[in-house]
């Protein structure tokens, strides 16, 4: 196992330079703004996150959410930018795909079905009347 590892190490960035290379003569031009574009878009997503990661922290565990979905949803993101960030077309498709995963939020308000006749039952007073 560890021999296949090392071997899948040592093999990808093997695979990832022949296709660039393969892409870059066929596409030409083309291909080079592809990657300067998938570059910038990676270092965008990874500044974005950074900014915003304590904030969804801090908005999850206030409506009572698991901090937890919200440490690994910023996580996925920011390797899915330094993934968009290394060259090739491999690692650009990986990131898309981590991207497109969905985190279920695991909030009390989403475990609970909700329906359309809520009612709340109780006793009421008023406080006014027993002043008088």
């Amino acid at each position: 196992m560890r021999l296949l590892f090392t071997i899948f190490l040592l093999a990808f960035p093997v695979i990832e330079i022949w296709g660039i290379f393969k892409l870059s003569v066929l596409y030409g031009w083309w291909f080079f703004l592809y990657m300067i574009l998938v570059t910038y878009l990676g270092w965008c997503l990874i500044k974005e996150e950074k900014q915003l990661v304590f904030s969804k922290l801090i908005n999850t565990m206030g409506q009572g959410g698991n901090p937890i979905k919200a440490m690994i949803g910023s996580t996925r993101n920011l390797f899915a930018g330094i993934l968009f960030i290394i060259p090739g077309v491999i690692t650009d498709s990986i990131a898309v795909i981590l991207l497109l995963i969905p985190i279920k939020d695991s909030s009390p308000e989403s475990m609970r079905p909700s329906t359309e006749d809520d009612v709340i039952e109780g006793e009421y007073r008023r406080d006014d009347e027993l002043l008088k």
